[in-house]
């Protein structure tokens, strides 16, 4: 079944507090992730917005309101883009006058919000040129290429390019969360891989003199905490001193050359060292720990993993991991975390075969591949573990096992991708047998154990249960009243059905089943909706206020829309109505009662049964 995906827009966007409430968006490999003014209305709706077809889940962390899409996470963001005058969190010049998220949260949730933001759009490039790099190790291994060959050199050139000048692609995106002139910042980090610098360094530790000053000298291709400090530092520079005291007439070469006489030798002389020191010092405190416990580290990571990308915090071990490979050429978190993704493909797997609903094969099937091809496997974590809970339990014992093997036998990665099948050369070496082993153990594991374990109880099916389908909830918060107290006769009479009264306390409208909208009337005081098990609904918002035809109203779905009970419609502006002398109750009637039979209302107070079309029963 296609997917409307601008439906799925609006709803989402409708939900997280409209477009005005949007600081500005971008998209990761399955996420929309939105910096939002006032995140509480998001927050007050997650469970509406979880519920929007296409939707897996809601991730609330690092500043951001994190939508969980899955593999058409571009197709929802287009749709988001094409219908919304909402700013791209990739331009850079996004409005951040009212609310700065580098504030927002403790030290800990801005510290990874930042790093999230300056490695997600390099992690493509730096997973491709990887790949690249990995086949040219298979392919020289095994004698198929020479490396004195002119083809070696030109691919190794591609495979090279982002490892080698990493720091300026680090610099890129840390301009722009900084919010620092990206030109200005790419020059003072060049410096430090121009031939004339690197001719200096003919070892990390070598002391030249610089104006009489000592200064050490450190190779940083490669490297990944040096240039973020730096563009840290100058964003600071720039922002309260040199915006501040270079007149503007002379900004266009006064500035760049100010930042460059001051940046590029205090970079060389404190800011680089420190930073080679400390990504150095991160990247062995890890592997002393993997060298003496890594049965121990890889339980962690390998059932850890997938709690740690959910809460979003997993950005704190990529710098190590990418700092790991410049500095040693192998990694060995990355094995760690494969265990925990083969883990989550498996558990697809056991829920294939155990589940007996065709919708919930389809979603195992359908995630499995881009989990076992691409490494992506929020779809099953979000759209069947959590939901099921049990496959969450099978996955992280598997992953904590063939994690805690890698780990004990040292498996390494020698470029960073996204554990898959079709990143194995990714792994190649002399522990690439106990890799293979590992991951099958993953896979293997947690499908055995998730058909043995059972999916549960399916939130999804347990709600259908307890709250079924011809379950209604109120239009509006506000005081319900029997129908027979209203003042307009024809809604008196039941003459159009079975239903109740509301009088609203706010103007939030909101859908009173799940369901298709069938009715928009021209004049919006009124809405038509069906469920799936045909019970016709009908909204109508006031009485007598189709003469205002449509002032005040603001509706925001229309026919052929599907909603979700309790999601937001719409906003009506009561005091107007009330201030134009309409009443502005509002009924909720069945209109098909004969064809429905029983059906019951839910309203904050009690519950309204209705079983005979002529009474209404409290419950």
């Amino acid at each position: 079944m296609r997917k409307d995906y601008t439906a799925m827009a609006q709803q989402i966007v409708s939900q997280i507090g409209g477009e005005e409430n949007v600081i500005d968006l971008y998209h990761c490999i399955t996420r929309l992730r939105f910096r939002l003014k006032d995140q509480n209305i998001a927050h007050s709706h997650a469970d509406q917005i979880k519920k929007i077809p296409g939707v897996l889940s809601v991730v609330e962390a690092n500043g951001q309101f994190q939508v969980v899409i899955g593999n058409d996470v571009d197709k929802a963001y287009d749709s988001v883009m094409a219908n919304y005058s909402i700013q791209s969190a990739l331009d850079g010049e996004a409005d951040t006058t009212s609310t700065d998220d580098s504030k927002q949260g403790n030290i800990l949730t801005r510290f990874f919000n930042v790093l999230s933001s300056i490695f997600n759009p390099i992690i493509m490039p730096l997973a491709g040129a990887g790949m690249i790099k990995a086949l040219l190790v298979i392919l020289t291994t095994f004698k198929w290429m020479s490396e004195k060959s002119s083809t070696y050199a030109i691919l190794s050139a591609a495979g090279n390019s982002v490892f080698y000048f990493l720091p300026l692609f680090l610099t890129v995106s840390a301009a722009k969360v900084f919010k620092a002139n990206q030109f200005v910042s790419l020059a003072i980090v060049a410096a430090l891989l121009e031939p004339n610098f690197t001719k200096l360094v003919t070892g990390n530790g070598v002391k030249v003199d610089f104006f009489g000053l000592p200064a050490i000298l450190m190779g940083y291709s490669g490297t990944v905490i040096p240039a973020i400090i730096a563009i840290f530092i100058y964003a600071q520079f720039e922002r309260k001193v040199l915006n501040r005291f270079v007149p503007k007439s002379l900004e266009i070469f006064l500035l760049p050359m100010i930042a460059l006489l001051i940046m590029v030798p205090a970079t060389v002389m404190v800011i680089g060292p420190v930073g080679v020191a400390l990504g150095n010092g991160l990247g062995t405190a890890v592997n002393f720990i993997s060298q003496h416990s890594g049965l121990l580290a890889g339980v962690i990571i390998g059932g850890g993993w997938t709690y740690l990308v959910m809460i979003g915090i997993h950005w704190g071990v990529v710098p190590i991991m990418i700092n790991n490979l410049a500095t040693h050429g192998y990694d060995i978190i990355r094995p760690m975390v494969a265990a925990a993704t083969f883990a989550s493909a498996g558990a697809a797997l056991g829920v294939f075969f155990r589940s007996k609903d065709k919708d919930v094969k389809t979603l195992a099937l359908s995630s499995l591949i881009p989990a076992l091809l691409g490494g992506i496997t929020e779809p099953i974590v979000y759209g069947l573990s959590v939901r099921f809970k049990r496959p969450l339990i099978a996955q992280t014992i598997a992953g904590a096992v063939a994690g805690g093997f890698m780990g004990m036998m040292q498996t390494k990665a020698i470029v960073y991708v996204f554990p898959a099948l079709t990143t194995l050369p990714a792994f190649f070496g002399k522990t690439f047998i106990f890799y293979l082993i590992g991951i099958t153990i993953a896979f293997s594991l947690s499908a055995v154990l998730t058909y043995i374990l059972g999916l549960g109880e399916d939130p999804e099916k347990a709600t259908d249960n307890v709250t079924p389908n011809n379950e209604l909830t109120l239009p509006f918060a506000g005081d319900a009243l029997p129908l027979d107290q209203v003042s307009d006769e024809v809604f008196a009479s039941k003459a159009m059905g079975e239903g109740i009264a509301v009088k609203p306390i706010n103007g939030n409208l909101l859908a009173p089943i799940t369901g298709t909208v069938t009715t928009v009337f021209p004049t919006k005081h009124a809405l038509g909706f069906k469920s799936a098990n045909g019970m016709e609904v009908l909204v109508h918002i006031g009485i007598d206020t189709v003469n205002l035809k449509g002032t005040g109203y603001q509706i925001d779905v229309k026919e052929g829309d599907h909603v979700t009970q309790g999601q937001h419609i719409g906003q009506v502006d009561l005091a107007l109505l009330r201030d134009k002398g309409y009443d502005t109750t509002t009924m909720l009637i069945v209109t098909n009662t004969q064809e429905v039979g029983a059906f019951h209302i839910t309203t904050d107070d009690q519950d309204y049964a209705f079983s005979d079309p002529q009474a209404a029963v409290e419950a």
